[in-house]
């Protein structure tokens, strides 16, 4: 018969060697995990999406006649937001025009003066060569007691009056001049300013359509009908959705290995572990979370404890996983940063060459406003 007790201790002298190998491998192996996987990478559920919120507001006052979107809507850059009441605006662009017509006639009528104080200047010209012919030939009347002494002195006094009257009649010119001399009525400088008022009464005109400044979706909308607005007073906020990214809070431990250009990895709540966003470090920013608050804490007491700060690291986003997949400005967000590759930049080294937004929903052509106000002007300058 087999012994027992000899087949079980057969048995465990070949399964353990095999379970030692078996916690060898396993050991190396998360060895091998932590230090090459593991250790290249730094994680984070402390992210959030981010975007530009793009808060529209009326360039001119005026009266809501119209609103024509709602919030959650799309709009495309350029389209009608918001309509103000147009007859205030068109008031001040029928005054704008009758003040550019007065000042254009105000104008002819000082070119009018100056013309006329230059024929006095030689009016007063002519009056005292008139009185310095008539002492010259009274002079010689005296020696001969012609005429009586106080008769000659009425005749130097008449030129001293004559010499007095040219002086101020040439000043009088001279102040005539310094309104309208170096530019015709065209090119004068209060005609100038007349027509650019016209001009800014003109776009009032053409501004009182709110427009959209970029595509995106409609929140936050506060506008009424009815309601009397300002310049610059909050409207309502689009967001491009096409157009956000990440903001990664890592703790200060963390930064030591992060660089720009790193890839990151992104899993939502939204979406599930199933659907992985990629992208890549835009920059990391200057100070920690603490320091941009709205009160930074204050260490320099005697009961401080230490906080371990976080420092924002903005993050990219893929556009065409962020089309298959939106995303909300606000979502949190788990980030994983792949450290890799660590011959990157730490800090931007130059300054950013990126194309910058920009709109050109606001351009007006100003050509229609130039061609009525120089028919207005070459209608009240007799032309």
């Amino acid at each position: 018969m087999n012994d027992p007790t000899s087949a079980t201790s057969n048995t465990r002298s070949r399964i353990l060697p095999i379970l030692g190998v078996v916690f060898i491998v396993i050991g190396v192996a998360w060895w091998a995990l932590a230090h090459f996987v593991l250790n290249l990478r730094e994680k984070t559920d402390d992210a959030y999406v981010n975007g530009s919120m793009v808060v529209v507001s009326s360039q001119v006052p005026g009266t809501v006649i119209e609103v024509a979107v709602e919030n959650t809507m799309l709009v495309e850059a350029g389209q009608v937001l918001v309509r103000l009441d147009p007859v205030d605006a068109q008031t001040q662009l029928s005054t704008a025009a009758a003040m550019l017509g007065e000042t254009v006639r105000d104008v002819r009528q000082q070119i009018a003066t100056a013309n006329q104080a230059d024929a006095t200047v030689k009016t007063r010209e002519l009056e005292l060569k008139r009185a310095e012919l008539d002492l010259a030939h009274r002079t010689p009347l005296l020696a001969d007691k012609a005429i009586a002494g106080e008769e000659l002195r009425h005749a130097e006094e008449t030129v001293n009056i004559a010499h007095a009257a040219l002086e101020q009649a040439r000043g009088q010119a001279a102040a005539a001049h310094a309104l309208v001399d170096g530019a015709d009525v065209t090119d004068n400088p209060h005609v100038l300013a007349a027509k650019a008022r016209y001009r800014d009464a003109w776009v009032t005109t053409k501004r009182n359509a709110v427009l959209a400044p970029v595509r995106g979706y409609v929140a936050q909308r506060s506008v009424q009908l009815g309601q009397r607005i300002a310049p610059a007073q909050p409207l309502m906020t689009i967001i491009p959705l096409d157009e956000i990214w990440v903001d990664a809070n890592f703790k200060e431990g963390q930064l030591r290995n992060l660089r720009i250009g790193q890839p990151v990895e992104f899993d939502s709540d939204l979406y599930g572990s199933s659907t992985v966003f990629h992208g890549h470090i835009l920059g990391l920013w200057p100070g920690t979370g603490a320091a941009f608050s709205l009160l930074p804490a204050q260490n320099a007491s005697g009961n401080w404890i230490k906080v371990v700060q976080r420092v924002p690291v903005k993050v990219s986003l893929d556009p065409k996983e962020l089309a298959l997949h939106p995303l909300r400005v606000g979502l949190s967000l788990a980030a994983t940063v792949d450290t890799h590759q660590r011959d990157g930049a730490i800090l931007a080294a130059a300054p950013a060459m990126a194309q910058h937004p920009s709109t050109d929903v606001y351009a007006i052509d100003l050509s229609t406003a130039d061609a009525a106000a120089d028919a207005i002007i070459a209608k009240n300058s007799g032309r």
